[in-house]
């Protein structure tokens, strides 16, 4: 959750603060506010977000689920006619996949804030005009596939940490194999599902 909440701010902050020499050359600073938060809101925030909850996530679902199958717990399980899966990879998938969108919006407002911040101090902005420009230029149809999006990568996440972790074997360095490769696997999972889904909301709400 630090992590998160530093680098959502510092996103808005640095993103503002790299467009604005660009945004005055051009003369067009007064549109510096809504360009940098439509930025935000339909590709920053859900992929950043998306990209370190794969790191955080995935790696510890891989490796617990991991150390649970070299250590047989979850042969044990299934020899008690316990169902593995839907203990173990049904209830985690619904936890990532419910949980990220709730993550990318918060991380949407702190980087809005940040990207506040850095017009303050460079420009002294006003908070009211600020809060107009953005809400101006953020529409509906930019938000909700935004969001819409960050389901499929919180289901990607949780899947491949939990698919990682149920084959894992060769004891505790099979463990560390699986985290990692759940964390490599899950980021380029997600970055290629984002060009798909760019493409397909582009399509359904054109900007």
């Amino acid at each position: 959750f630090p992590i998160v909440s530093i680098t959502g701010f510092i996103i808005g902050l640095v993103l503002v603060m790299q467009s604005e020499p660009v945004f005055i050359r051009f003369g067009a600073s007064d549109y510096l506010p809504g360009a940098t938060a439509l930025s935000i809101v339909r590709e920053l925030a859900p992929v950043i977000t998306a990209l370190i909850f794969a790191g955080r996530v995935s790696s510890g679902i891989g490796a617990e689920l991991g150390s649970m199958r070299v250590t047989e717990q979850i042969d044990a399980m299934e020899v008690s006619a316990i169902n593995p899966f839907k203990y173990l990879v049904v209830t985690r998938v619904i936890a990532t996949t419910m949980i990220l969108p709730i993550l990318t919006i918060y991380v949407i407002f702190l980087s809005i804030a940040g990207g506040f911040v850095a017009l303050t101090l460079s420009q002294g902005m006003n908070l009211i005009y600020y809060k107009n420009a953005v809400v101006s230029s953020v529409e509906f149809g930019d938000l909700i596939p935004a969001i819409a999006k960050t389901f499929v990568f919180g289901y990607i996440v949780g899947i491949v940490g939990c698919y990682k972790g149920y084959i894992a074997d060769g004891g505790t360095e099979g463990v560390g194999k699986a985290s990692t490769t759940a964390v490599v696997l899950a980021s380029l999972i997600i970055l290629l599902f984002d060009t798909v889904l760019v493409k397909i909301s582009l399509m359904i709400w054109p900007m």
